[in-house]
């Protein structure tokens, strides 16, 4: 997308967020199975690699802040999230300026390995340039990386399904996916807002190649297959799983 398509579609999105904020929770949050199993998932994997700091990127109103504060408070955890009136919704119920903050995925405004772990719940597909918001991420992340969100190539119907792995596989999906948006790149919907068609498995070449083990789970029901079966994933890297797990010293022996 031209720079000046990536700053339209960012201000429709906004737009929409501003528009919908008093009915996120309502919208966004309640069931939603697929974020609260990957959620519930986070959490024990914070505790199990020993996270003492979480960056969330795509906050909205705090579900992931308050749902890590609740079960683990010792845990220092900041999100980020551009929209002002999500932001005021969620310090409204309870959250400090320091907790949810302004900030561009894109761009995060923090050095590298500045928290143990990094995460998002289902910000991506609304990030124009998705790969670069996962670099930021891993970039910032010390111990480990979570994502949770949508795999385009598990949605639809069967026969559907095998339309868009086979022109993923011949690398035309990006052609045909401009082609279906009338060259504009997303979609809009009431429910929504502005998204883009977009896999976590797009992104996990480069999530492999900067851990030293990478984990994933369907967050709704689906075959065995995920890139081809599951509609949504959540995506755990770990960078130095020796090191950062608490059985090390049993796996290697001593």
């Amino acid at each position: 997308m031209k720079p000046e398509s990536v700053s339209e579609a960012i201000e429709l999105q906004r737009a929409y967020y501003a528009r919908t904020a008093a009915c996120y929770d309502e919208m966004h949050v309640k069931g939603n199975v697929e974020h609260g199993i990957a959620l519930q998932w986070l959490i024990a994997m914070a505790d199990y690699l020993k996270v003492r700091s979480i960056l969330d990127v795509g906050s909205g109103t705090g579900r992931v802040l308050f749902a890590v504060k609740s079960r683990l408070p010792s845990v220092r955890i900041v999100g980020i999230e551009p929209s002002a009136e999500l932001r005021r919704v969620g310090t409204e119920n309870g959250l400090t300026d320091g907790e949810l903050i302004d900030g561009d995925a894109m761009d995060l405004a923090f050095a590298d390995c500045s928290f143990d772990l990094v995460c998002e719940f289902g910000a991506l597909h609304h990030i124009p340039r998705a790969s670069k918001a996962v670099s930021e991420m891993l970039r910032v992340a010390k111990t480990a990386i979570f994502i949770s969100d949508a795999n385009n190539f598990g949605q639809g119907s069967r026969l559907s399904r095998a339309v868009k792995q086979t022109l993923n596989a011949a690398g035309l999906w990006p052609l045909a996916d401009w082609v279906k948006t009338r060259g504009r790149g997303y979609a809009i919907s009431e429910g929504d807002g502005l998204a883009y068609s977009y896999s976590a498995f797009n992104d996990l070449p480069q999530i492999r190649k900067a851990c030293a083990s990478v984990h994933l789970l369907n967050t709704r029901d689906s075959g065995p297959n995920l890139y081809r079966e599951a509609e949504t994933v959540a995506i755990l890297g770990i960078k130095n799983a020796a090191e950062t797990s608490p059985y090390a010293d049993m796996a290697l022996g001593k």
